[in-house]
């Protein structure tokens, strides 16, 4: 049985030009391997990190869409409103570099009067962008900057429990 085999081997190697037990060179592509999948790539351990993280961020900002108004909202438990003004007045009552840096967030650019669609802008924000790179699987580095600054701009507002 052994026979048929080895004249099997031989007649594939003698297509190829190479012995029958050598590995095939560097130029050689066997025939059901694409491109994508040689040795060497990283296609897959991407997709499925960018996708894993951006479920992650998913199901964050969909908590802090439901959630932001009860917990920092205008009437929430801990207001972020009643919380930067604290900050600004810690600091003489400017928003300079020095609240920025105690308290970073994007609502420091924002009119505060509507803090409530302020918080949800900034989740529906974010549930669009982590929503885009779930479904397509692909992000870039402004992606993905844009996503954790979103969410440190409302976990930096979020205050201790």
């Amino acid at each position: 049985m052994a026979a048929p085999e080895e004249q099997l081997r031989r007649r594939k190697a003698a297509g190829t030009g190479q012995d029958p037990g050598s590995p095939p060179g560097p130029g050689h592509k066997p025939a059901g391997c694409k491109a994508r999948l040689r040795a060497g790539t990283f296609w897959l351990t991407r997709i499925v990190l960018l996708r894993a993280l951006a479920f992650i961020y998913f199901v964050a900002f969909l908590v802090a869409f439901h959630q932001n108004k009860q917990l920092i909202g205008d009437r929430g438990l801990l207001p972020c409103k009643l919380y930067l003004k604290s900050v600004q007045q810690h600091f003489q009552g400017q928003v300079g570099w020095d609240a920025v840096s105690y308290a970073p967030t994007i609502l420091w650019l924002l009119d505060w009067s509507h803090m409530d669609s302020n918080l949800d802008a900034l989740a529906l924000l974010g549930l669009g962008i982590s929503s885009f790179i779930l479904v397509t699987g692909c992000a870039n580095m402004i992606l993905m900057a844009a996503l954790w600054v979103l969410y440190m701009s409302l976990v930096n507002v979020g205050q201790i429990w």
